[in-house]
Protein backbone atom coordinates (compact mmCIF):
# COMPACT_ATOMS: atom_id res chain seq x y z
CA UNK A 1 0.00 0.00 0.00
CA UNK A 2 2.95 2.51 0.78
CA UNK A 3 4.71 1.56 -2.35
CA UNK A 4 1.01 2.71 -4.38
CA UNK A 5 0.83 5.98 -1.99
CA UNK A 6 4.72 6.75 -2.81
CA UNK A 7 3.61 6.00 -6.61
CA UNK A 8 0.97 7.99 -6.73
CA UNK A 9 2.72 10.81 -5.22
CA UNK A 10 5.46 11.32 -7.70
CA UNK A 11 6.02 13.67 -9.34
CA UNK A 12 5.69 11.73 -13.13
CA UNK A 13 2.46 10.82 -12.01
CA UNK A 14 0.76 14.03 -10.06
CA UNK A 15 1.34 16.94 -12.21
CA UNK A 16 0.34 15.34 -15.41
CA UNK A 17 -2.96 14.26 -13.71
CA UNK A 18 -3.49 18.47 -12.31
CA UNK A 19 -2.35 19.98 -15.40
CA UNK A 20 -5.26 17.63 -17.15
CA UNK A 21 -7.56 18.44 -14.76
CA UNK A 22 -6.79 22.12 -14.58
CA UNK A 23 -6.34 22.46 -18.81
CA UNK A 24 -9.74 20.73 -19.37
CA UNK A 25 -11.25 23.34 -16.54
CA UNK A 26 -9.29 26.13 -18.30
CA UNK A 27 -11.23 25.03 -21.65
CA UNK A 28 -14.93 25.44 -20.57
CA UNK A 29 -14.60 28.66 -18.27
CA UNK A 30 -12.34 30.05 -21.45
CA UNK A 31 -15.26 28.74 -24.10
CA UNK A 32 -17.70 30.52 -21.88
CA UNK A 33 -15.81 33.92 -20.92
CA UNK A 34 -16.03 33.93 -24.86
CA UNK A 35 -19.45 33.56 -25.31
CA UNK A 36 -20.38 35.42 -22.87
CA UNK A 37 -18.43 38.73 -24.62
CA UNK A 38 -19.94 38.25 -27.86
CA UNK A 39 -23.20 37.80 -26.48
CA UNK A 40 -23.26 41.16 -24.81
CA UNK A 41 -25.92 43.18 -26.70
CA UNK A 42 -23.14 46.06 -27.33
CA UNK A 43 -21.55 44.40 -29.73
CA UNK A 44 -23.40 44.31 -32.82
CA UNK A 45 -22.44 41.51 -34.56
CA UNK A 46 -25.34 38.98 -36.67
CA UNK A 47 -26.03 35.76 -34.84
CA UNK A 48 -24.61 33.97 -37.55
CA UNK A 49 -21.51 35.39 -37.77
CA UNK A 50 -21.23 35.40 -34.00
CA UNK A 51 -21.61 31.72 -33.94
CA UNK A 52 -18.72 31.43 -36.49
CA UNK A 53 -16.40 33.91 -34.71
CA UNK A 54 -17.23 32.54 -31.08
CA UNK A 55 -16.31 28.79 -32.76
CA UNK A 56 -12.72 30.41 -34.53
CA UNK A 57 -11.94 32.06 -30.93
CA UNK A 58 -12.76 28.92 -29.35
CA UNK A 59 -10.56 26.59 -31.28
CA UNK A 60 -7.14 28.29 -31.18
CA UNK A 61 -8.00 29.13 -27.43
CA UNK A 62 -8.22 25.28 -26.68
CA UNK A 63 -5.22 24.40 -29.22
CA UNK A 64 -3.39 26.41 -27.21
CA UNK A 65 -4.36 25.78 -23.39
CA UNK A 66 -3.64 21.99 -24.67
CA UNK A 67 -0.25 22.81 -26.21
CA UNK A 68 1.28 24.60 -23.26
CA UNK A 69 -0.40 21.32 -20.85
CA UNK A 70 1.58 19.42 -23.06
CA UNK A 71 4.67 20.74 -22.95
CA UNK A 72 4.45 21.11 -19.51
CA UNK A 73 3.80 17.15 -19.00
CA UNK A 74 6.52 17.16 -21.48
CA UNK A 75 9.18 18.82 -19.17
CA UNK A 76 7.62 17.06 -15.93
CA UNK A 77 9.09 13.55 -17.64
CA UNK A 78 12.79 15.40 -18.18
CA UNK A 79 11.78 16.65 -22.27
CA UNK A 80 13.79 19.39 -23.27
CA UNK A 81 11.05 21.21 -24.64
CA UNK A 82 12.98 24.20 -25.77
CA UNK A 83 14.81 22.19 -28.04
CA UNK A 84 11.24 20.54 -28.45
CA UNK A 85 9.97 23.48 -29.52
CA UNK A 86 12.47 24.08 -31.89
CA UNK A 87 12.49 21.65 -33.96
CA UNK A 88 8.37 22.34 -34.36
CA UNK A 89 9.21 25.43 -36.25
CA UNK A 90 11.70 23.36 -38.52
CA UNK A 91 8.75 20.75 -38.78
CA UNK A 92 6.41 23.41 -39.55
CA UNK A 93 8.02 24.81 -42.13
CA UNK A 94 8.14 21.55 -43.93
CA UNK A 95 4.32 20.51 -42.95
CA UNK A 96 3.55 24.11 -44.20
CA UNK A 97 4.81 23.19 -47.79
CA UNK A 98 3.69 19.59 -48.03
CA UNK A 99 -0.35 20.60 -46.61
CA UNK A 100 -0.46 24.05 -48.22
CA UNK A 101 -3.83 23.28 -49.92
CA UNK A 102 -4.76 22.47 -45.87
CA UNK A 103 -2.93 26.39 -44.87
CA UNK A 104 -5.39 27.62 -48.27
CA UNK A 105 -8.58 26.13 -46.42
CA UNK A 106 -7.50 27.51 -43.49
CA UNK A 107 -6.84 30.93 -44.62
CA UNK A 108 -9.79 31.20 -46.78
CA UNK A 109 -11.87 30.29 -43.82
CA UNK A 110 -10.76 32.71 -41.89
CA UNK A 111 -10.98 35.26 -44.82
CA UNK A 112 -15.01 34.37 -45.17
CA UNK A 113 -15.55 34.88 -41.49
CA UNK A 114 -14.06 38.29 -40.65
CA UNK A 115 -15.02 39.29 -44.34
CA UNK A 116 -18.69 38.73 -43.65
CA UNK A 117 -19.18 36.51 -47.01
CA UNK A 118 -21.71 34.38 -45.03
CA UNK A 119 -22.75 33.13 -41.74
CA UNK A 120 -24.30 30.32 -39.90
CA UNK A 121 -27.87 30.04 -41.13
CA UNK A 122 -27.59 32.44 -44.36
CA UNK A 123 -29.30 30.65 -47.58
CA UNK A 124 -26.05 30.75 -49.95
CA UNK A 125 -25.17 29.00 -53.39
CA UNK A 126 -21.71 27.74 -54.24
CA UNK A 127 -21.01 25.99 -57.09
CA UNK A 128 -24.09 25.43 -58.20
CA UNK A 129 -25.46 23.98 -55.01
CA UNK A 130 -28.34 26.24 -52.89
CA UNK A 131 -28.68 25.26 -49.26
CA UNK A 132 -28.02 26.49 -45.52
CA UNK A 133 -24.74 27.19 -44.22
CA UNK A 134 -24.51 25.20 -41.11
CA UNK A 135 -21.55 25.03 -38.31
CA UNK A 136 -18.90 24.18 -40.17
CA UNK A 137 -14.66 24.36 -39.76
CA UNK A 138 -12.20 26.76 -40.87
CA UNK A 139 -10.80 23.70 -43.20
CA UNK A 140 -14.75 22.69 -44.82
CA UNK A 141 -18.25 24.76 -45.37
CA UNK A 142 -21.40 22.73 -44.86
CA UNK A 143 -24.46 23.29 -46.78
CA UNK A 144 -27.64 21.65 -46.38
CA UNK A 145 -30.16 21.55 -49.38
CA UNK A 146 -33.93 21.94 -48.62
CA UNK A 147 -34.42 18.55 -49.43
CA UNK A 148 -32.18 16.98 -47.11
CA UNK A 149 -28.55 16.67 -48.96
CA UNK A 150 -25.70 18.16 -46.73
CA UNK A 151 -22.84 18.92 -49.22
CA UNK A 152 -19.11 19.83 -47.93
CA UNK A 153 -16.75 22.03 -49.60
CA UNK A 154 -13.51 22.77 -48.80
CA UNK A 155 -12.96 26.44 -48.58
CA UNK A 156 -9.87 27.04 -50.80
CA UNK A 157 -12.45 25.64 -53.52
CA UNK A 158 -14.95 28.44 -52.94
CA UNK A 159 -14.53 31.08 -55.58
CA UNK A 160 -17.58 33.11 -55.77
CA UNK A 161 -21.22 33.04 -53.79
CA UNK A 162 -24.26 33.79 -53.85
CA UNK A 163 -25.83 35.05 -50.72
CA UNK A 164 -29.83 35.07 -50.62
CA UNK A 165 -29.94 35.75 -46.89
CA UNK A 166 -28.12 39.34 -47.48
CA UNK A 167 -29.38 43.02 -48.57
CA UNK A 168 -33.12 44.30 -49.17
CA UNK A 169 -35.61 41.50 -51.02
CA UNK A 170 -38.88 42.76 -52.55
CA UNK A 171 -41.73 40.30 -52.55
CA UNK A 172 -45.14 39.93 -54.86
CA UNK A 173 -47.81 37.36 -54.20
CA UNK A 174 -50.33 38.13 -57.09
CA UNK A 175 -54.20 36.72 -56.22
CA UNK A 176 -56.13 35.97 -59.34
CA UNK A 177 -59.76 36.44 -58.78
CA UNK A 178 -62.59 35.82 -60.82
CA UNK A 179 -64.43 38.89 -61.96
CA UNK A 180 -67.78 38.52 -59.87
CA UNK A 181 -66.09 38.26 -56.50
CA UNK A 182 -67.31 40.43 -53.86
CA UNK A 183 -64.28 43.40 -53.94
CA UNK A 184 -65.25 45.02 -50.79
CA UNK A 185 -65.36 41.70 -48.66
CA UNK A 186 -62.01 40.23 -50.64
CA UNK A 187 -60.39 43.91 -49.93
CA UNK A 188 -61.10 43.34 -45.89
CA UNK A 189 -59.61 40.03 -46.25
CA UNK A 190 -56.78 40.91 -47.80
CA UNK A 191 -55.89 43.92 -45.66
CA UNK A 192 -56.07 41.89 -42.48
CA UNK A 193 -53.73 39.49 -44.26
CA UNK A 194 -51.03 42.03 -44.88
CA UNK A 195 -51.38 43.22 -41.00
CA UNK A 196 -51.27 39.63 -40.44
CA UNK A 197 -47.80 38.74 -42.62
CA UNK A 198 -46.00 41.93 -41.82
CA UNK A 199 -46.28 40.91 -37.94
CA UNK A 200 -45.47 37.32 -38.45
CA UNK A 201 -42.28 37.52 -40.84
CA UNK A 202 -41.11 40.89 -39.58
CA UNK A 203 -41.36 42.57 -43.43
CA UNK A 204 -40.28 45.84 -43.84
CA UNK A 205 -43.84 46.85 -45.52
CA UNK A 206 -46.43 44.85 -46.55
CA UNK A 207 -49.62 46.07 -48.36
CA UNK A 208 -52.07 45.66 -51.84
CA UNK A 209 -52.69 47.07 -54.69
CA UNK A 210 -55.67 45.84 -57.37
CA UNK A 211 -55.72 45.39 -60.95
CA UNK A 212 -58.19 44.50 -63.29
CA UNK A 213 -58.39 42.34 -66.49
CA UNK A 214 -60.71 41.36 -69.11
CA UNK A 215 -61.31 38.05 -67.16
CA UNK A 216 -60.29 38.21 -63.54
CA UNK A 217 -59.70 39.96 -61.22
CA UNK A 218 -56.03 40.49 -59.83
CA UNK A 219 -54.36 41.90 -56.80
CA UNK A 220 -50.78 42.01 -55.93
CA UNK A 221 -49.70 41.99 -51.79
CA UNK A 222 -46.40 44.04 -52.26
CA UNK A 223 -43.90 43.56 -49.47
CA UNK A 224 -40.21 43.98 -48.67
CA UNK A 225 -37.61 43.00 -45.89
CA UNK A 226 -33.83 43.20 -45.26
CA UNK A 227 -33.21 39.49 -45.33
CA UNK A 228 -35.95 36.49 -46.21
CA UNK A 229 -35.20 33.52 -46.95
CA UNK A 230 -37.26 33.20 -50.02
CA UNK A 231 -37.92 29.52 -50.88
CA UNK A 232 -39.13 28.49 -47.08
CA UNK A 233 -40.94 31.70 -46.91
CA UNK A 234 -42.85 30.93 -50.74
CA UNK A 235 -44.29 28.33 -49.00
CA UNK A 236 -45.41 29.54 -46.05
CA UNK A 237 -47.20 32.80 -47.19
CA UNK A 238 -48.79 30.60 -50.08
CA UNK A 239 -50.59 28.56 -47.01
CA UNK A 240 -51.05 31.97 -45.32
CA UNK A 241 -53.24 33.02 -48.39
CA UNK A 242 -54.71 29.70 -48.83
CA UNK A 243 -55.53 29.80 -45.12
CA UNK A 244 -56.82 33.15 -44.97
CA UNK A 245 -59.34 32.61 -48.04
CA UNK A 246 -60.69 29.49 -46.24
CA UNK A 247 -61.58 31.02 -43.10
CA UNK A 248 -63.99 33.14 -45.66
CA UNK A 249 -65.16 29.75 -47.18
CA UNK A 250 -63.54 31.26 -50.23
CA UNK A 251 -61.93 28.29 -52.32
CA UNK A 252 -58.37 28.89 -53.49
CA UNK A 253 -55.97 26.79 -55.37
CA UNK A 254 -52.27 27.37 -55.26
CA UNK A 255 -51.95 27.85 -59.17
CA UNK A 256 -54.22 31.03 -58.06
CA UNK A 257 -51.12 32.26 -55.91
CA UNK A 258 -47.92 33.37 -56.96
CA UNK A 259 -44.74 34.27 -55.55
CA UNK A 260 -42.37 36.65 -57.11
CA UNK A 261 -39.12 37.50 -55.77
CA UNK A 262 -37.78 40.72 -56.96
Amino acid sequence: MEKIIEFLLKKEVIVPVIVVIVGFLLCVIAKKIIYRIFNFKILKVKDGKKKSIVNLISNIVVFIIVFICAMIILDTYGVDTASFIASLGIMGLIIGLALQDLLKDFIVGMSIIFEGQFSIGDIVSIGGFKGEVLPSSLRTTKLKAETGEIKIIYNRNIAEVINFSMGHTDLFIDINMPKNTDVEGLKEILANLCSKIKEEYNLDEMDYIEEESNKNMNFRLVGSSTKLEKTHLEKELKKEVISSFKEKNITLSANQVVIHFG
